[in-house]
């Protein structure tokens, strides 16, 4: 080589140590540099990572404890509102109760209460006494066409039903009498007195005031075979299908064997109301001898 190159050599090679020294030197400081930016904004990041975690933990609490706050309060709030539907119905019940009491005491208000009073020689109805309502029976329930017979207007379809439901059962009954004013049953007691004397008189037939048929509610059965009259009447089928099945439609006998009031009168039955007649069948109780103050809870069912 030739000297001056050799010179040359001998410059540049230290130059190019210098340099590849330095361009090492920076492309480290350049590195270093970068990865402490790229540190920082790691860190940055880890610690902006560590704050919304914290912040996000902290959130999450929060939402956990509203939460547990929210069922304790749904809780609080079932157990108010069931309290609250407890309250409601039992008001709706005394409510009910209420009205139903109300609806009672109206009935009972518009329900005459001579109904179920006793009257056979225990209380008396005085001449004035008229029951609010009479309608005529039909002729073909009655045994005798050309009279005319009333009874009280309630009283009329448990009647009629009863005389229908035995006809079906090949059962005749007929009406013989039904309502009797004060003054229709003075006459016809001053007839018996007359007819029978007195004294017999009083053992079959109530002085005017002390009738069952002047309520309007009383009916005495008649049937064929026995010439349209009353005696006799208790050996009949009619009187056997009474007995079974009257009191379904809310008629009893008033006078039964051995009572203390009249003589024993098969033909002579009286509406009372099924409840009540009812009962009565399945005591074997007998109207006059049940306490007036049992008889009176069944007035306002009288005609259910």
């Amino acid at each position: 080589m030739p000297p001056r190159l050799q010179t040359i050599s001998f410059i540049a090679y230290p130059i190019l140590l210098i340099t590849l020294a330095i361009g090492g030197y920076t492309y480290t400081r350049n590195q270093n540099t970068r990865h402490a930016e790229l540190q920082q904004k790691t860190d940055a990041q880890i610690q902006l990572l560590a704050s919304t975690t914290a912040s996000l933990s902290q959130s999450i609490k929060i939402i956990d404890e509203n939460l547990l706050n929210n069922q304790t309060v749904n809780e609080t709030l079932k157990t108010e509102l069931a309290s609250e539907q407890e309250r409601t119905a039992s008001f709706q019940k005394e409510l009910e109760r209420v009205n139903g009491t109300v609806g009672t005491l109206d009935k009972l208000s518009k329900t005459d209460k001579e109904l179920l009073q006793k009257y056979s020689k225990v209380y008396f109805l005085n001449e004035h006494y008229v029951p609010k309502s009479l309608s005529d029976i039909e002729k073909k329930y009655l045994y005798t066409e050309n009279r005319t017979l009333k009874i009280y207007t309630d009283v009329l379809p448990h009647l009629t039903k009863l005389i229908d439901t035995a006809t079906v059962a090949s059962t005749t009954l007929y009406v013989k009498s039904a309502y009797r004013s004060f003054y229709d049953q003075a006459y016809l007691k001053s007839a018996y007195a007359v007819t029978y004397g007195a004294g017999t008189a009083n053992q079959f037939s109530a002085e005017q005031g002390y009738s069952e048929h002047q309520l309007g509610t009383t009916v005495d059965f008649t049937t064929v075979g026995i010439g349209g009259g009353l005696v006799g009447f208790d050996r009949t089928l009619a009187f056997s299908w009474l007995q079974t099945n009257a009191y379904q439609y809310g008629f009893i006998l008033s006078y039964p064997k051995n009572n203390a009031y009249y003589m024993y009168e098969p033909w002579h039955w009286r509406y009372v109301g099924v409840a009540l007649a009812t009962k009565l069948h399945n005591e074997g109780a007998n109207f006059y001898n049940t306490d007036q103050r049992v008889i009176d809870n069944y007035l306002v069912s009288i005609f259910d």
